[in-house]
């Protein structure tokens, strides 16, 4: 990699707490200096007027859908590793619940392979998730010594891409899973007390003449999991965060010492039930958008560190799956390439985060959970980094969008901020 200088960059980097304007060095793939105004380099930089941009460290995604293999018609990886560069996303969490799951070490190595396999310039790296059932039906365990061998960065329970309905199954998995050190994933939902709700309980869905889904469906399920922490000890990650009384029931587990992490969904923090009064199928989720209050809860869930991580949960799907009535349609929304722009246009730019808070659960909370080294702009650090220009203003639609995928409420929508490069070690900066 050529050196590269980038002149008066607004550098943000979460594990050291810095946001501050500087030159930035890079030379054979890692950070070579960072100061405050560096001098003229060696002849041969390439030198970069950087003025409103920000670097930021390469983000992580703890949780999206491959829908290869499987559902190649939904999206490719090829397209969904090419929204992830598009979006700043340089590592990428991999459901289990592919076709087929994700349940032993072979589908995890050819899901690797087929990354590998890809002509790409610039690919994020994938970190799977492995099945705790096999097929990921939520029947039977796998071979969880197997599978924690293997290259899985995590276990995640699933029961046909549903939470997990059986109290003593997910209470063996949690025994049998205290001799590794491995992040167990799971989502607390009650089906039987969720019925046939496609919206959170509450106003909105009354004005809207939908079943509601109430708190308790997910409260009861999460006291369950609580419960089980705390007589075994067992760490584990709760999926899905996504009302006020969840944020409450995590803040008391946490303050009693319990191993507990928790991550939301991106979409709950940007909508709330209110916007669902317009039946947009695109904001069908499960578990659904919280009413205003649980969206106020959630955002200071984050800044308070309650929650540890924004997890993307994309989810594509074709359009004729998604143009349906909103309670006919499938639960998700692509994301990758489109959520650091709307975070950032709506929390960041907007003054209600800063800049640190955002990125502290994308990039240092994710890697936590993962129990990885997260990216850092830092001296003698490998380069791993995004150049973003918050100025910008795009349309989403499908020639913006790398995928065929456009699932999304902002489809058609104008967003302010833009990745405009990414780098990974020595490969050159990828114009986008």
């Amino acid at each position: 990699m050529a050196s590269t200088l980038l002149r008066q960059v607004r550098y943000v980097d979460p594990r050291s707490g810095t946001d501050q304007v500087g030159d930035v060095l890079m030379a054979e793939g890692r950070f070579a200096a960072i100061a405050p105004q560096l001098p003229e380099p060696d002849p041969g930089t390439k030198i970069i007027d950087c003025t409103g941009k920000v670097l930021l460290p390469g983000l992580i995604d703890l949780f999206s859908h491959s829908s290869e293999p499987g559902h190649e018609s939904r999206e490719t990886l090829a397209d969904l590793m090419a929204g992830a560069i598009a979006g700043g996303f340089t590592r990428i969490g991999i459901l289990p619940n592919t076709v087929p799951a994700l349940d032993n070490p072979g589908a995890i190595r050819s899901l690797l392979d087929r990354a590998c396999d890809l002509p790409m310039d610039l690919q994020p790296r994938l970190l799977p998730w492995g099945a705790l059932t096999q097929k990921a039906a939520g029947e039977q365990m796998t071979e969880l010594a197997e599978l924690a061998a293997a290259r899985a960065w995590g276990m995640a329970g699933f029961a046909d891409g549903q939470p997990l309905q059986n109290p003593m199954l997910v209470r063996r998995l949690l025994e049998y899973s205290q001799s590794w050190d491995c992040p167990i994933a799971l989502w607390p939902c009650d089906r039987a007390l969720a019925g046939n709700g496609v919206l959170r309980e509450g106003l909105q869905a009354q004005m809207a003449g939908l079943p509601g889904i109430p708190v308790m469906a997910e409260t009861a399920a999460l006291t369950t999991l609580i419960e089980m922490v705390a007589e075994l000890g067992t760490p584990i990650h709760v999926i899905g965060i996504s009302t006020a009384r969840l944020v409450a029931l995590l803040d008391q587990a946490r303050n009693q010492g319990l191993p507990i992490t928790a991550s939301v969904s991106w979409h709950h923090l940007l909508f709330s039930t209110e916007d669902c009064l317009g039946y947009d199928p695109n904001l069908r989720f499960d578990p659904p958008l919280g009413n205003p209050a649980d969206q106020r809860a959630l955002r200071q869930g984050v800044k308070a560190g309650v929650i540890d991580a924004i997890a993307l949960h994309h989810q594509p799907y074709t359009y004729e799956e998604k143009t349906v009535a909103f309670g006919d349609a499938p639960a998700g929304a692509i994301g990758l390439p489109i959520a650091l722009a709307a975070l950032w246009q709506h929390l960041v730019a907007s003054g209600e985060w800063s800049a640190l808070e955002l990125l502290r659960s994308l990039t240092l909370g994710p890697a936590s959970i993962l129990r990885t080294d997260p990216p850092q702009i830092a001296v003698e650090a490998a380069v791993e980094a995004v150049l973003f220009d918050p100025t910008v203003e795009w349309s989403v639609n499908g020639e913006t969008l790398p995928s065929s995928a456009r699932n999304t409420p902002f489809f058609n929508r104008p967003l302010q901020g833009k990745v405009m490069q990414v780098c990974k070690g020595a490969r050159n900066w990828s114009c986008l």
